[in-house]
């Protein structure tokens, strides 16, 4: 990552808490498979042993997936989503930013997202490997299902053909969807419960207005050395 003089870069082990401000990687390896092809650079708003917050910022450069012949995922068929081959590309992060929360050890990670204008629009589970931290970010594999949470409190599945689809393609076991699946109910009474971090005001946060927008680094591919949950 680039440094400005004036944002940190994360050089700690990984057992280290970033300080707020810091830059680092946001990963998950391709399913099935041992790549990296989602890469978000973000900047950490807090990192304790209770929570890593990080802040994805508009405009932020990514790496995405993308099929080998230049169709992007969503619209290719689902019945032939996960089996064409596949590449990844830079591409920028559009809209609004996302603010993601993740506790250590939960197979899952909480989402906010904002209208123009920072009217809060929804929060959204992500189902997924519990985060394993590097010195330059952390790792996880996404599991297809999710959870949209809306500001009523009411919430609902997402996701479920992807899902679905994913079994079939062999790209999950029947093992890990029942494991998914019950990390999916113990979100829900999470969300019913509505206790940390839905409980703590997060749709009222906002970024500091001094943070630059991370770069995408040339290495964002790199295998860490050492790797911790």
């Amino acid at each position: 990552m680039k440094d400005d003089g004036t944002m940190r870069r994360a050089a700690a082990g990984p057992a280290a808490y970033w300080a707020p401000g810091t830059q680092i990687l946001w990963r998950y390896r391709e399913n099935g498979g041992t790549r990296f092809h989602i890469v978000r650079p973000v900047t950490v708003v807090r990192d304790d042993a209770e929570l890593l917050a990080v802040w994805l910022a508009p405009g932020t450069e990514c790496v995405k997936p993308a099929l080998a012949d230049g169709t992007p995922v969503h619209r290719e068929p689902l019945e032939s989503r996960y089996t064409k081959p596949r590449t990844v590309r830079r591409d920028r992060w559009l809209g609004t930013g996302v603010l993601k929360l993740a506790q250590p050890g939960t197979p899952w990670s909480v989402w906010l997202f904002w209208e123009p204008g920072w009217r809060f629009k929804n929060w959204y589970v992500n189902l997924e490997e519990p985060l394993a931290r590097w010195a330059g970010g952390v790792d996880s594999e996404d599991h297809f299902l999710d959870i949209d949470v809306r500001p009523d409190r009411s919430w609902h599945w997402r996701d479920e053909d992807e899902f679905a689809q994913a079994q079939r393609d062999g790209l999950m076991t029947a093992e890990t969807a029942d494991r998914v699946r019950a990390a999916g109910r113990a979100a829900v009474d999470a969300i019913q419960a509505w206790g940390p971090p839905f409980s703590e005001g997060w749709p009222g946060w906002r970024p500091d207005e001094s943070w630059a927008v991370p770069s995408l680094p040339e290495d964002w591919d790199r295998t860490p050395a050492h790797v911790s949950s």
